[in-house]
């Protein structure tokens, strides 16, 4: 049987479980292949790292990743030490020295993405990251491979199992974000600080990624719009299912025309949309192509045996040969794309949700209405409730199809107006 040395930098939750998948003794990898990839080498700078694993003399490990590039018998470096540096700077050296590289560095690939493939392409090797999105999801592959076919119409999905989590305790148990978020970090799903995922960073690096992937095209993450769930309120959810709703995070990549709309914002879907029943740290991800039609992939996006499963798929497909092959053949990773213009979000439609609190008196809604009319807003949907204790009146609204620039506006007259007693929530919807 031929083996392909692979070393490992970094023996945090996916790197010890990526260790245990290749130490395994009956590993399904010995049934299935000719080829197969053999830990030979661990670099971490945690000493006690090494006590997780009862590792054979014949596996080096060391403190400094240096010695594991230099290493000549080392074929393929797996980088999974996350963020920006020294991971760009080792996964450089890697691919100078000859080696391919495996990562699940979504960070480091949407923001230097362009840079590390050019570099890979200099020296004949490959990056693989099926695992930078989606966990044990193979996506990145399904869109690489399965849907080669197709021009890719629409991706978007739940990419981030914290907030799904968070959001599926607010809307399942009533409980308020801060409890929520609280309960997510108890468990271990949220860090201590929680911004990368609260806020839609983390799922903003992935949809860069699946975006290049899908669309072909380099993408200018700067351009990408944001907009996470710290702000959420348990009315609004309440509203929102009332009308017919459920409100989750997405990660929204649509080609219309010359542009690309890539966005990630809370979001409400029909109770019937089949991501609407994605429920705790689950992720699920939705592609349409002009040949397959609808599509949709789930798993479990994140922990160490998901994540560390897609980490070793790449892994087999380097051993293999495959993952040379379809680098190098691919127009995705050639560097010589031209960047796609990025559409503001002031011009994206969509429908959206509207929620004022407002003075109980007659009149009110005529008011709105008609400012809302004025920027070519129509009202599909109202629903008003009883007074508060306060005397003002929850107005919840649902929009036709309209232009964000002109619901800006509109909202920002609408703040003026004297029926108004408290800033106004809205949320986009997508059918």
């Amino acid at each position: 049987m031929k083996t392909f040395n692979v070393g490992l930098i970094g023996m945090g939750t996916v790197g010890t479980g990526v260790a245990r998948i290749l130490l395994e003794k009956d590993s399904p990898l010995l049934e299935k292949l000719d080829c197969v990839p053999v830990l030979k080498g661990i670099a971490d700078c945690n000493p006690d790292a090494k006590t997780k694993l009862n590792l054979s003399p014949d596996i080096f490990f060391t403190n400094d990743a240096k010695a594991l590039l230099n290493n000549p018998d080392i074929q393929v470096v797996v980088e999974l030490i996350g963020g920006l540096h020294p991971a760009k700077e080792i996964i450089m050296t890697a691919l100078e020295k000859g080696k391919d590289v495996v990562t699940a560095n979504k960070m480091l690939l949407a923001l230097h993405g362009s840079e590390l493939f050019s570099k890979a392409r200099q020296h004949g090797k490959s990056i693989s990251f099926e695992a930078s999105v989606g966990g044990g999801i193979p996506i990145i592959a399904a869109l690489r491979d399965g849907f080669i076919a197709n021009r890719i119409e629409s991706i978007f999905g739940i990419v981030n199992g914290t907030t799904n989590y968070i959001l599926t305790k607010m809307t399942k148990e009533n409980v308020k974000y801060s409890d929520a978020l609280a309960e997510a970090q108890k468990l271990g799903y949220a860090e201590k600080d929680p911004t990368m995922d609260v806020e839609g960073i983390d799922s903003s690096h992935k949809l860069a990624i699946l975006a290049r992937i899908g669309f072909g095209v380099n993408i200018d993450y700067n351009r990408i719009y944001h907009e996470g769930i710290s702000t959420i309120d348990l009315a609004d959810i309440w509203y929102a299912h009332e009308l017919g709703y459920t409100l989750k995070l997405l990660a929204i990549a649509k080609k219309p025309g010359n542009m690309i709309e890539l966005r990630v914002h809370p979001t409400l879907l029909p109770h019937d949309h089949p991501l609407s029943s994605v429920n705790g740290v689950f992720n699920a991800i939705c592609v349409n192509g002009s040949a397959v039609g609808e599509t949709m992939l789930y798993g479990r996006g994140a922990g160490q045996m998901p994540t560390a499963s897609a980490v070793v798929a790449d892994l087999v497909d380097v051993a293999l040969g495959r993952a040379g092959i379809t680098f190098n053949a691919m127009k995705t990773f050639s560097g010589g794309r031209e960047n796609i213009p990025i559409a503001d979000i002031l011009k994206i439609k969509t429908r959206y949700y509207l929620r004022f609190s407002v003075v109980d008196k007659p009149g009110v809604l005529a008011k709105i209405s008609g400012v809302l009319g004025n920027y070519e807003i129509s009202i599909a949907s109202v629903i008003q409730h009883k007074a508060r204790e306060n005397g003002n009146v929850p107005l919840v609204m649902m929009t036709h199809l309209a232009e964000e620039g002109n619901l800006q506006k509109a909202l920002t007259e609408i703040k003026r107006l004297d029926v108004i007693k408290d800033h106004t929530k809205f949320l986009r919807v997508e059918e």
